[in-house]
């Protein structure tokens, strides 16, 4: 019987091998055909043992009945649903629609898989050794689920429409000619995307993909030491969250929820960059126990990403950059820990509106972050922190952030710019202490007052003066422009003539520098 003949009347074709025959009448029934022999080594389908004829069925086989199958028995639904079979050759349904239900468990191929422009309801590979899957522009309207696959030289997923979930958990990906693992530029995942504990050997690449609710790599392991990324993502967009966090190691449910007391835990780990630039994130991007290596060239790329929420709770790296260039957050969840050290980190343009930190973050911690961020002198990352201590109601703080920003910028300033600075620094604080500017009046005042009482002060009109008042001359000297009738009635000589000079020349600093404060302050309000 020659392919195609009798089968839309549901005969058995004449060329079918007994274990193709078998995998032909469990479709028609929609039941499950298992060829595993009930030893775990030798089921094993990432192992060598070898499966011979009795477990082997060809591609074009499987093809066949996806495509063209038979109809199925009298109150059934066909369906293809295989555990523990060889299949050899390329399986190819490259723009094929595939309307049966698929499932395959434990099941090895012997070539790749092409699925190119193929349209399902649902597919599901469990515990699948896979050579290669090509899948470019993949339409399912259901879920499409690899967990447990080995997928030997990459999967590609670009611009494929997942309707529901798609699934990766612990999958093993290694990466293919060109270094990645995984291609899914521009897919579409209607829902979920789960690549908890996923294993990727070579750059996951996820360029404008869309995710419908949270995106996990709970547990996952990202290593890439062959190129710049890891993890390659700009312009992702995730409805809820990202999470980059621990996964519970045995956990039946790999679906983010506390581990148990006692649960093993898996961390997050990437040997490599992480590129999230341009991401959009409606609930967060969440980092929690997340570790990083990075070389000195690589980075954690969060440039001009927007977010509701960013749990920056990782280990810090201990080399490579962090940099946050023009992000959006509303909310910065954080520890001291978790962030590098002076001169990887770059804040430039970095909005935030809420400090949530986790353990002891004090006030010099947080100056040191900012200084971390700017090698070289820039006012944003302080007015930023100022700002947001301010609407905190910690005006203390915030004025002590900006004390700080301007003694980072004296340190930019030429010779005598920098002298008045100092100047400023000690008398007032820029400002930001005006209270000192009282404690340095009161001092002159009563040290002068002291030591003119000792001088020798003939009046300049004999005829008509007023009353000798030290502390009055002391304070008229002082206060420039307001003349209180005394500096001007008395007659100095010698060292009385100096010091009188610098109580003028101490009070016009002392003048101008708080106005030049007031006026700071008056300018930011």
């Amino acid at each position: 019987m020659t392919e195609g003949a009798g089968v839309a009347a549901g005969d058995l074709p004449d060329e079918l091998t007994a274990a193709e025959a078998g995998m032909w009448q469990a479709f028609r029934n929609g039941s499950v055909y298992d060829l595993s022999r009930g030893d775990a080594e030798v089921d094993d389908p990432h192992g060598g043992h070898p499966w011979g004829p009795e477990r082997t069925v060809r591609a074009r086989i499987v093809a066949w009945l996806l495509l063209d199958g038979p109809p199925a028995l009298a109150g059934r639904v066909s369906a293809l649903k295989l555990t523990g079979v060889r299949i050899t050759g390329t399986l190819d349904l490259s723009g094929g629609t595939v309307r049966p239900y698929v499932e395959l468990r434990g099941c090895r191929f012997d070539e790749e898989v092409l699925l190119p422009e193929a349209r399902f309801t649902t597919l599901r590979m469990v515990d699948c050794a896979v050579p290669r899957l090509e899948a470019a522009r993949v339409h399912t309207e259901g879920d499409l689920h690899f967990p447990r696959c080995r997928f030997q030289n990459g999967a590609r997923l670009t611009d494929a429409h997942i309707g529901t979930d798609l699934m990766l958990n612990q999958a093993v990906v290694y990466r293919d000619r060109s270094g990645r693992s995984i291609s899914a530029d521009g897919m579409t995942v209607g829902q979920d995307l789960q690549a908890e504990m996923l294993q990727s050997h070579g750059e996951l690449r996820l360029r404008g993909a869309k995710v419908g609710v949270s995106l996990s790599l709970r547990g996952a392991n990202l290593d890439n030491p062959y190129s710049r990324y890891a993890l390659n993502a700009p312009q992702l967009t995730v409805e809820r969250t990202l999470y980059l966090t621990p996964a519970g190691v045995g956990s039946p449910l790999l679906s983010g929820t506390t581990p148990a007391r006692g649960t093993r835990i898996q961390r997050f780990e990437c040997r490599g960059g992480i590129r999230l630039d341009d991401g959009r994130f409606g609930d967060a991007v969440d980092l929690e126990r997340a570790r990083f290596a990075l070389s000195d060239d690589q980075e954690l790329s969060l440039r001009r990403v927007h977010a509701s929420e960013l749990r920056f709770l990782g280990e810090g790296p201990q080399r490579g950059k962090v940099v946050l260039s023009g992000a959006r957050i509303v909310s910065l969840v954080d520890r001291a820990a978790s962030w590098p050290g002076p001169g990887n980190l770059h804040m430039g343009g970095f909005v935030y509106e809420n400090l949530v930190p986790r353990g002891p973050f004090p006030l010099a911690g947080r100056l040191d972050w900012v200084a971390a961020a700017t090698a070289e002198y820039a006012p944003e990352p302080y007015e930023r922190l100022a700002a947001v201590l301010r609407a905190a109601g910690e005006d203390e703080d915030a004025r002590e952030v900006l004390l700080a920003k301007q003694r980072r910028r004296r340190e930019t300033l030429p010779p005598a710019a920098k002298v008045w600075g100092f100047v400023q620094d000690w008398t007032v604080a820029y400002g930001y202490r005006p209270g000192r500017a009282a404690v340095w009046m009161a001092v002159l005042w009563a040290a002068g007052t002291l030591a003119f009482a000792h001088a020798d002060h003939p009046p300049v009109n004999h005829d008509g003066h007023p009353y000798w008042s030290p502390a009055l001359f002391t304070l008229d000297l002082l206060l420039p422009v307001v003349d209180l009738g005394q500096a001007g009635q008395w007659q100095l000589r010698g060292g009385w003539q100096w010091l009188a000079a610098v109580m003028i020349l101490l009070g016009w600093i002392l003048a101008t520098t708080v106005a030049a404060g007031a006026t700071r302050l008056l300018r930011r309000s």
